[in-house]
């Protein structure tokens, strides 16, 4: 296995969970609040919840193994949170490829 696919790995996380962040805050809120929808949040949120899960794993597992300074991880962490933050983080892994 090649040293840096653990991070190739999180990267593609990192894209996948800020997009379904955004798809959750610009299209399933809307939809919930002006469109009466309320069971879209509920899917997409599920969807969010598990990949911001997945995100944490390999958040702690490319901590660990590359020995990142613990206030890089937690701006990672931190990132993941604000929307578009993962787009953010993901662009400083690609320079750690």
């Amino acid at each position: 296995m090649n040293n840096k696919s653990l991070i190739n790995q999180f990267s593609a996380v990192a894209i996948i969970e800020g997009i379904s962040y955004i798809i959750l805050l610009f299209i399933a809120m809307p939809l919930k609040y002006w469109g009466d929808k309320p069971e879209y949040v509920k899917w997409v949120g599920q969807i969010h919840g598990i990949l911001t899960l997945i995100f944490v794993v390999y958040l702690v597992l490319c901590h660990v193994k590359y020995k990142w300074h613990w206030i890089f991880s937690l701006k990672g962490f931190i990132l993941s949170i604000l929307p578009f933050g993962a787009f953010i983080f993901e662009k400083e892994l690609k320079q750690l490829k």
